[in-house]
């Protein structure tokens, strides 16, 4: 009874462990998109007052929870019943990706309508700022779902040829470090500049450390949200090109060796995303004539 018992502690242990070194893979492969999230949603959740910014954040992070909850049963059952469709939800995902950051390439470039932040700005009525973040964060939770949906198939990738007991306890895991994670560091994120405006106010003295790093605080939040937006941007595009070049063969013999991986890499997503910004572009114009 007793090394039956020992037998069962003996097996969890392994498969913990297992479970431990295959969730750092599967971290590994889902940084870059786990950077654009915390991009994207510090973006979102900011440029609102002061007592709007945590309510606005925590409903996208409800929303972000239950699209875990809809995309983690479809993504198990998948894996177990259509293998095959994990990479083509990864290719279309890459193409996405890929178009997502060409996107934000253009609208760096080229003039394109007013932003959020303009928007928010123009709101004057209390009904009209509420429209607008109502607007954020539905545009928020459903680019997390897209992000998401990606997560999720690139961690179950990493271990799909493990048994299912494993995958679930793997790809829950990322998902949960996706939610937890990347809002908890938004929510630090865009309080900065209140806690440097607390420690502004409590300092004792012009020259006091207090007030310097208070200003600091202040001044380097709009800085890191822009920072994070190119990372983000970065990432998207790297992200694209390492899904079509670990998952077709042709295109990853199309990269000479002598280039770097992460360049061909981003080098392939790049062409990607703009292949397929101009396809949008092209269709916009069509059914605009029509």
């Amino acid at each position: 009874m007793a090394s039956g018992i020992f037998a069962i502690l003996d097996d969890i242990a392994a498969l913990m462990d297992d479970v431990a070194v295959m969730s750092k893979v599967a971290a590994k492969k889902t940084a870059g998109i786990l950077g654009d999230d915390l991009a994207v949603n510090a973006e979102k959740a900011s440029g609102f007052v002061s007592s709007r910014e945590i309510p606005v954040l925590w409903a996208i992070t409800k929303g972000s929870l239950l699209n875990k909850l809809i995309i983690l049963p479809i993504a198990f059952l998948l894996s177990a019943f259509l293998p095959v469709a994990i990479t083509i939800i990864l290719l279309l995902g890459g193409l996405y990706l890929g178009f997502e950051g060409a996107e934000k390439i253009y609208h760096f470039f080229v003039p394109h309508q007013h932003s959020k932040k303009e928007e928010l700005k123009e709101a004057k009525t209390q009904e009209e700022i509420l429209a607008v973040e109502k607007e954020r964060v539905k545009s928020a939770i459903v680019t997390d779902f897209i992000l998401s949906v990606e997560i999720v198939i690139i961690a179950l990738g990493t271990v799909v040829q493990e048994e299912i007991t494993t995958q679930i306890l793997v790809v829950s895991i990322i998902a949960l470090i996706a939610t937890v994670g990347v809002y908890g560091i938004v929510a630090l994120i865009i309080r900065m500049d209140e806690a440097g405006y607390y420690l502004i106010k409590k300092s004792e003295g012009e020259k006091s450390f207090k007030k310097k790093l208070g200003e600091i605080l202040v001044a380097a939040l709009p800085k890191v949200i822009k920072s994070l937006s190119v990372i983000g941007t970065i990432a998207l595009i790297l992200v694209a090109g390492g899904i079509f070049v670990h998952n077709v063969e042709y295109i990853h013999h199309l990269i000479p060796e002598a280039i770097p991986s992460i360049l061909g890499e981003f080098i392939v997503g790049l062409i990607a995303g703009f292949a397929c910004l101009l396809l949008v572009k092209l269709f916009m114009k069509i059914k605009k004539s029509f």
